[in-house]
């Protein structure tokens, strides 16, 4: 055996270091460039193969999950009748890149391998990590994938509708991504509302580091329980970032606070507002404590010659987690200002904050904040900062 093994490195010394004396050169050659018209076309096929349908939903993870979705956009089924297959969008047609995209998938297999996302329940919770993954590489390359259909220099913009017209021009213009404006265009949005927004650390390190003083103004950092002992045992409602509290007694870890706010005399009551006749959610209570006069004194009525509807100005003292409280409110609204200018201004130029008066920011906020990848704390602050700096709040 040890002779063979010998023989055989011998041979292959005498191929490799000495080949013209046992081959030909032009058999060399020829030989050299068969194999590399095979391992070419090896690699072409591999790549065609892994790019089609029923490779793409092979794995359960594919097919039960973002498959169905896409089956129930104009990408799938329109009136052209042209269907979008899944390496249209997601593997770049250029060879560099689509050869960098297919190593950046083998993380993707071996998740699929380990289970990572093997079930309905993991994929949705770690479903925004790959969205973001993914728009973030949309981003880097200008949506060229969508681009290879959807060519700004090939569009009639005079066809579409009155309200796409102008931001459609802007994009071409700046040659914008197209994920910038539409996200979710095939396939669901993820949840973002669990997302962490690190701007918010700051803040909170604020809060905790901070002596409260009693009856001293200050205001909720984030949104918290509120607590009618200092035990913090019995829930009562919850008090909104940003609103303005009185500092009172203080045990261990929970801090009282009190809270002068208005609500409408109607139905229970149970959400509290900053000022009269505006809609600044500040707090709400639980249906029992709305109406415990024991719990919430009405202080004065008055009625909105605006609406006709009765307004109560209330007092309510509870207690809450100590360490959540600040004294300041720039701090917020500074990041509060600057998510809305990042966030609102990617598919046309956000209106100023003083635009709109503070009733009329919800229904306006509410409907395109889902264009967005605002978490639900940032966009409670974006709002609370939007509607304190409107045209009848901004003095």
């Amino acid at each position: 055996m040890i002779k063979f093994i010998k023989k055989i490195w011998r041979l292959f010394c005498q191929l490799m270091f000495k080949p013209a004396t046992r081959i030909g050169l032009g058999v060399l050659v020829s030989g050299g460039f068969i194999a590399g018209v095979l391992a070419w076309q090896g690699l072409e096929v591999g790549l065609q193969a892994t790019n089609t349908e029923e490779f793409c939903i092979g794995c359960h993870t594919m097919r039960d999950n973002v498959y169905p979705e896409l089956q129930q956009t104009v990408h799938w089924r329109n009136r052209t009748g042209v269907r979008a297959m899944c390496s249209d969008c997601h593997v770049p047609h250029n060879f560099t890149d689509k050869i960098a995209r297919k190593m950046q998938a083998s993380r993707e297999v071996w998740a699929h391998l380990i289970g990572e996302i093997g079930t309905r329940e993991k994929f949705l919770d770690h479903r925004v990590v790959l969205a973001q993954r993914e728009w973030a590489r949309f981003q880097a390359n200008g949506s060229k994938e969508c681009k290879v259909c959807h060519d700004y220099q090939s569009m009639d913009f005079s066809k579409m509708r009155i309200t796409s017209q102008i931001p459609m021009l802007q994009a071409a213009a700046n040659n914008q991504s197209c994920l910038d404006c539409h996200q979710g265009i095939a396939h669901q949005l993820p949840s973002v509302k669990s997302l962490h927004n690190p701007d918010f650390d700051a803040l909170v390190a604020s809060a905790k580091a901070l002596n409260v003083h009693e009856d001293k103004p200050y205001y909720a950092v984030l949104t918290q329980t509120l607590y009618a002992d200092p035990e913090l045992t019995q829930e009562i409602g919850s008090i909104e970032m940003a609103t303005a509290v009185t500092a009172k007694d203080q045990q261990g870890n929970a801090q009282a606070v009190e809270l002068n706010l208005w609500r409408k005399d109607k139905g229970h009551g149970r959400v509290l507002y900053g000022d009269f006749a505006k809609n600044i959610v500040s707090a709400t209570l639980t249906t029992d404590v709305s109406r415990d006069a024991d719990m919430v004194t009405v202080l004065q009525n008055k009625e909105d010659d605006m609406t006709g509807l009765t307004w109560q100005e209330v007092s309510v003292t509870a207690w809450m987690p100590a360490g959540g409280l600040v004294q300041q409110l720039e701090p917020m609204w500074a990041v509060a200002r600057s998510n809305y200018n990042t966030s609102c201004s990617v598919c046309h130029r956000q209106p100023q904050e003083d635009h709109f008066d503070s009733n009329t920011w919800p229904g306006l906020f509410n409907g395109m904040v889902g264009f967005t990848s605002l978490d639900d704390a940032t966009s409670k602050l974006v709002l609370k900062y939007l509607q304190s700096h409107a045209s009848d709040t901004k003095s």
